[in-house]
């Protein structure tokens, strides 16, 4: 099996075959580097090679992730945000694909319309990575998913609760996960904010191929009962305004990851959050938020946010082992 040269778009162009390939790679990058093995342990086949890393949304674990993956495999890579980039601006994205593909081995690209990435991924002649758009975040789901096979030993048949706005990249790419690997997905949100209806169509087949199953429920203790891994995000996602803080805090107040809702999962049961969390006030937009609407917590409680059931941190660390799992096999490594 070999993904050299493919793009990484949504998990929804992999087979669960491929995903697993990942993972496996991930594992052995991540015991390597534990273990101090030389920087580049398999050989030549990534060294020299260059990147570029596009941010039309700012992040932390993102771009800490793909430089230090990148440099780990020999790799080199250049970033490159809105201000240092005349994409849409004085240059068309199909234009750039072309120019940057000619310089570059490989793309890395972390914006706001899918569409978008995609229309730039048509015109690039090297692989281009999805490192977050609008509807999908797969780099995510691969440190995610390494998270909790290491955890249980096992993806199958695990049951996945994702609680909050389910709508966009972190809901819809949980499903998609969850459907490919044969896990039990769960959105437990108010009605309007589960994913699209087109999206439940498609996972619903993939589920039923692989042994997995797709449920939607208002109800938290029918949502996170018997639950292997609680999961949500951020009930505001980058590039909305924050009027709308108002209205999501009404509507998923009663989602809030917090004991209640684990009192229903299994003891074994863990929470991941793809970070950044607001589990206290202590940021700028926490304490805007603590001296607007009295409330110090909103997606997931302070106390399940630092439990030991709280993986988070694992899940983080995770992303740049899954990445340079990624790079290594796009790239042309076996």
């Amino acid at each position: 099996m070999t993904l050299a040269g493919r793009d990484f778009m949504k998990l929804l162009d992999y087979s669960k075959e491929e995903i697993q390939d990942i993972l496996n790679v991930a594992k052995r990058l991540k015991k390597e580097k534990k273990e101090a093995v030389r920087r580049y342990p398999h050989g030549e086949s990534c060294a020299g090679k260059n990147i570029v890393l596009i941010f039309e949304k700012a992040s932390t674990r993102t771009r800490c992730a793909f430089e230090v993956a990148a440099a780990d495999l020999g790799v080199h890579s250049t970033m490159l945000d809105m201000s240092t980039s005349q994409m849409g601006k004085k240059e068309s994205i199909e234009d750039t694909a072309r120019v940057l593909s000619t310089m570059y081995d490989g793309i890395m690209y972390r914006g706001y319309s899918q569409e978008g990435m995609e229309e730039f991924a048509r015109y690039s002649s090297v692989p281009v990575w999805n490192a977050l758009s609008d509807r999908f975040h797969p780099t995510q789901l691969l440190a995610d998913l390494l998270t909790i096979e290491e955890r249980f030993g096992k993806l199958k048949g695990l049951k996945l609760c994702y609680m909050g706005d389910a709508r966009f990249n972190m809901g819809n790419s949980y499903m998609v996960a969850c459907a490919k690997m044969g896990m039990h997905f769960v959105a437990c949100t108010k009605e309007g904010y589960f994913p699209d209806e087109d999206l439940i169509s498609e996972c619903q087949q993939i589920a039923e191929e692989n042994g997995g199953s797709l449920r939607f429920t208002e109800s938290v203790a029918e949502g996170c009962k018997d639950a292997d891994i609680i999961c949500t995000d951020v009930w505001l996602s980058m590039g909305e305004p924050e009027s709308l803080f108002a209205q999501r805090i009404a509507d998923l107040q009663p989602y809030q990851v917090n004991d209640t809702a684990f009192s229903y999962a299994k003891e074994s049961a863990i929470f991941l959050h793809c970070l950044p969390a607001f589990h206290n006030a202590r940021t700028e937009i926490g304490a805007k938020i603590y001296k607007q609407f009295g409330i110090s917590e909103m997606e997931v409680s302070d106390s399940v946010f630092e439990s030991e059931r709280s993986l988070v941190f694992a899940e983080a660390e995770n992303r740049m082992h899954t990445i340079k799992a990624l790079l290594y096999l796009s790239l042309g490594g076996a």
